[in-house]
């Protein structure tokens, strides 16, 4: 006949630390203090120095994030003679597709005069060196700003 008193359970009882066992009277957590408490482990970060002040706090923050920043990419000369040939027009679109530049899309670009110019491009560009744009037009180029 079936006895409510003899059921087994359903659920097993939880072990609790530190009451015997293998693991000696404290079971690996130590004398006391917060790390032998349970659940102690989850509850401290990181970065917890026990009271002390934080490494993150003792060390003073420097400068600033402009947010009004423009940045360019930098094309050379150089790299325009060797891509491109005589008559192109050499404009964000085509930068890209040569392989020139990469990264972000809504950046500036701007042309510097590091090597010489040879070839007859037709340049429309965010921003210019003088050296460039009189290396670009004593090649018979033009020069348009955006």
């Amino acid at each position: 006949m079936l006895r409510l008193n003899e059921l087994e359970k359903l659920t097993k009882k939880r072990k609790r630390v530190g009451r015997g066992g293998k693991r000696g009277r404290y079971s690996g957590h130590g004398r006391g203090g917060q790390k032998s408490r349970t659940g102690s482990s989850s509850e401290l970060r990181a970065s917890f120095e026990g009271g002390q002040m934080p490494l993150i706090r003792r060390v003073p923050r420097r400068g600033f994030t402009n947010v009004f920043k423009i940045e360019y990419k930098v094309v050379n000369l150089q790299e325009l003679e060797t891509k491109f040939s005589n008559g192109d027009t050499v404009n964000q679109e085509s930068l890209r597709q040569k392989g020139i530049v990469k990264g972000d899309r809504n950046c500036r670009i701007k042309v510097l005069g590091t090597g010489t110019l040879t070839k007859k491009l037709v340049v429309t560009i965010s921003a210019i060196s003088a050296t460039a744009s009189q290396a670009i037009q004593n090649a018979g180029g033009s020069v348009q700003l955006l």
